[in-house]
Formats: structure tokens, sequence, C-alpha cells
């Protein structure tokens, strides 16, 4: 450890550091083997956060502190396993798309063919094809533990440039498979750009299978520039024992649009952060999200927007579903800095619990340093409407059925937020088949 770092570091990092030096990759440019090591002393210095921060304080993180999840060798896997994986979920569509199995590029499930004036490929391809998008993404200071964790183990990702003007008119499908075959942690490091007045929409599903515990620590950088629109859509399907931390940081030219949306259906403990900066004059973000926890399992939406710029615009909406003992959070704060005149930002929660032992804490928050703006939040937590309840059933509808159309009809308006009317039919489709497991946990 000493020729990592040469201070006292957390106890909960030693693991990590000795998991670093056996898996230490040979072969590498010389930048990025000091970077993992920069970032990874930055881990061993921060340590794993824990409920004092303000923005874990609603996610218990001390199993992954008594059991390491460390990262692993990995040596191939059953494709013909995996492709009757996709094909059960619907995902991969007649688009580019990629596929990571255990965080590594799967050549022989992908299908990475686009028109001239972008760059789409696995980060392992991107360091000889385009190292300075690379380094410009690795080269940031980390002030988050995971993130600095995440760069000093990452093992591939996904890197897609756009050049200006190019408009895609299909979905890029990214299909981030666990196979099941081997435990321990997945560490993913992903890269979008779009330049000048480029549109392209991004749909994202992470899944696993079984009980076994893994942890999947996924980081992606979004950079949008002058007018330029991405829409991204994820989907996490976690196998039931997973750790999924998801971080993603956009920022935003003059003129851009970025609309995000995630669906929380599985994994034991999952949090999806997304800090977005507003930096060009008239950004306009969407962000908008659902999750659905039951038995024990805990689920996290944590949203950051910092207009820096005047003229911007967000919306943001949040829908939370909780049944058993399952345990949701929302955490949402927009800041409006000085200067950032004219800035029109709504933030709303809307959480439903169908169980009499789940809990959901909502917490949106505003921070406004300007005086020309337009801003508003709000949030509520209740029960199934039981006049609803009781005209369903007494039309004939069975119980549970009732039970199960009124919690689809209250999370359905986040999901049809989503414009790309195909993703939008599958999230539907994935969010009737969770919901139809869930009646028996409420």
């Amino acid at each position: 450890m000493s020729t990592i770092v040469d201070f006292p570091v957390k106890s909960e990092a030693r693991p990590y550091l000795d998991a670093f030096e056996r898996l230490a990759a040979s072969g590498e440019p010389a930048w990025l083997t000091h970077g993992r090591r920069r970032h990874l002393g930055r881990f061993a210095e921060l340590g794993f956060p824990s409920r004092r921060s303000e923005s874990w304080r609603y996610l218990d993180l001390q199993n992954l502190v008594e059991c390491p999840l460390l990262p692993q060798a990995r040596h191939g896997h059953n494709e013909a396993a995996l492709r009757a994986r996709l094909a059960e979920m619907e995902l991969v569509g007649e688009g580019p798309c990629l596929v990571l199995v255990d965080g590594i590029f799967a050549p022989e499930l992908s299908r990475l063919e686009l028109p001239s004036g972008m760059w789409f490929g696995p980060v392992s391809a991107a360091l000889e094809a385009r190292p300075e998008l690379v380094r410009t993404a690795f080269d940031s200071d980390d002030t988050d533990a995971f993130v600095a964790l995440n760069a000093a183990f990452f093992a591939d990702g996904f890197v897609l440039d756009i050049g200006p003007g190019v408009t895609l008119d299909r979905p890029i499908e990214i299909v981030h498979l666990a196979s099941g075959e081997a435990g321990g942690s997945v560490h993913t490091k992903s890269l979008v750009n779009l330049a000048a007045g480029s549109r392209a929409t991004l749909a994202e599903t992470y899944i696993g299978q079984g009980s076994s515990p893994y942890w999947r620590n996924d980081v992606v950088a979004l950079n949008l520039g002058e007018g330029a629109a991405l829409d991204r859509i994820i989907c996490v399907e976690e196998g039931a024992g997973a750790v999924h931390l998801g971080a993603v940081g956009a920022n935003l030219g003059p003129g851009a649009h970025f609309a995000g949306f995630a669906l929380l259906l599985g994994g034991h403990t999952v949090r999806h952060e997304i800090v977005v900066t507003m930096a060009g004059e008239g950004a306009r973000c969407r962000l908008d999200g659902a999750f659905v926890v039951g038995g024990r399992d805990e689920a996290n939406i944590v949203t950051v927007i910092d207009h820096q710029a005047p003229g911007g615009e967000t919306r943001e909406l949040i829908k939370g579903v909780a049944a058993g003992r399952g345990h949701g959070a929302f955490q949402g704060k927009i800041t409006v800095r000085e200067g950032a005149q004219r800035t029109d930002a709504q933030q709303t929660s809307r959480n439903l619990i169908i169980g009499r032992h789940a809990v959901i804490d909502t917490k949106p928050e505003l921070e406004i340093l300007a005086d020309d703006v337009k801003c508003a939040h709000g949030a509520s937590v209740g029960d199934l409407d039981e006049a609803a309840l009781f005209y369903l059933c007494a039309r004939g509808i069975p119980t549970d059925e009732a039970r199960r159309i009124l919690v689809e009809g209250f999370v359905r308006e986040a999901v049809e937020r989503v414009a790309d009317a195909g993703l939008r039919e599958r999230l539907l489709r994935r969010l009737a088949v969770r919901l139809g497991a869930l009646e028996a946990e409420a």
C-alpha cells in the first residue's frame, strides 16, 4: 500500500488498495496508470460516505463497508445464456447497440454501425482512437469517493462523440449486463460529447439476475455544446442482491437541451445521482424518474441542478412507490446563482406507500441567489386513493388487480414524459412486470 499512498487511510479503503496492486494492468498509457493511482489515493483519503453526509443520509452502506465487494478479473461468459437474457428483456432494437458484460465490452453481442460525423465504441478502443477525449474526462478532480474509486478501477465503458449539426434518428442503446457468473464489483466509466447543434437519444439498461451480491459503480459524463439536444433514458433492473450506484455529471452550453429519465425497478440498494451544470445562457433541463421498491430494498434518486447563466429552465417530476419494508428517497436541489436572472425552475416529488412498513423520504430544496426568477417546488407522500379503489372493485375488478391499476397509473405519468414511443412502451412493459410482483409485498 505504501507504493500508492504515504498517509493514513480509511480502514474501509484498505482492501481496495490491496486489490489495486493485485489487478494492476500492464500496457496502459503512463498518464492513465498515474491517474488511476492518484484517484485511488483520493478514495483512500475520503473513505466511504456515511449517513452524516447530507446527500447520503437516506442510504445504508454498512454492509458494503463490512463485506467489501472488490474488483475481480473477468474470464469470459456464457454467450448463449446472455443472448437469451437480452431476448427475454426485449432490450435490443435495430439501431446501434453496445453491450458490456460485467463491465467489459462484448463485441459479439454489440452492433456499432453509425453514420459519418461521429465516433461510438468502448472506452478500451477509445484509448487508442480518441485518447484526448478519455484523458479530458479522466483528469478532473474528485470530490466524491465512489467517482474516485471508479476512476481507479474502471475496466471499460463507452464513448459517444457526435460532431456539429449531426442528428441521429434512432436511439443508441447501451446494455450493462451482470452475468451472474462473477461477484465482486464492476466499475464502468463513460463519456458523451455532443457538439453544437447535434441531437441524439441514448437508452441505457442495467440488468442482472440471481440473488448473489455484486456492486455496480457506474460514472457517466455528458457534455452538450451550444444548441445540442440529448435525451437519456435509463432503466435499472439489477439482481436481487445487487448494489447499484450510478453517478452522472452533465454540462450544458448555451441553448442546449437535456432530458433525463430514470426508472429504478430492481436491486437491493440502488442510487441514481445526476448533477447538471447549466453553464450556458438559455439552457434547458428536464429530469423525470420513478423508483419502485419492495421487500427490504432501498432506492434513492438524487438530483443537483446548478443554474449559472441567465434564462435557464428546469422541470423535474419524480415519482416513488414503496411496498413491504422497502425504503425509497428523493433528494433534489436546484441552485440559482447570482447573475442567473430569468431562471424558471419547477421541482415536484410525489410518492405512494402501499405497505404498512414501507418508508419514503423526500427532500426538495431551492437555493436562490438571483432576484428575477420563477421557482417552485413541492412534495407529497400518501396512500392509495380508497375511493378510487372502491370504485374499481365495485365494478367487478379484483382488489389486487384494482390496486395494480391505480399504482401503474400513478407511475405512468412520469414514464410518459419519455419522447421516444418505442422506448416509452418498453419501459411501461417492464413497469407492469415489476408491479405484478410488487403486489404480493404490499
